[in-house]
């Protein structure tokens, strides 16, 4: 698979309704797909969770991260939730 390091400007409505929908697939269990950039693809219920917080001179940083590997995707996809 080809490297990728995209970064996408939302508007708050678009953040938010991204974030209450991926909120909704993490509390149920489910893994979900989700767009970004033109591309689609699946992030599976067990990806590690984390919050980074970033400072460097005057500014501030705060990042939600899901992580998780490509080697061996599990055969959840049934109940995918869509992000």
């Amino acid at each position: 698979m080809a490297e990728r390091d995209v970064e996408r400007i939302a508007s708050v409505s678009e953040f938010v309704a991204k974030l209450r929908r991926l909120a909704d697939a993490l509390e149920s269990g489910r893994s979900f797909r989700i767009q970004v950039a033109g591309e689609r693809f699946r992030v599976p219920k067990q990806a590690e969770l984390s919050v980074e917080h970033e400072r460097s001179g005057d500014a501030e940083e705060v990042e939600l991260q899901l992580r998780w590997s490509t080697a061996r995707e599990d055969s959840d996809g049934d109940d995918d939730a869509i992000v």
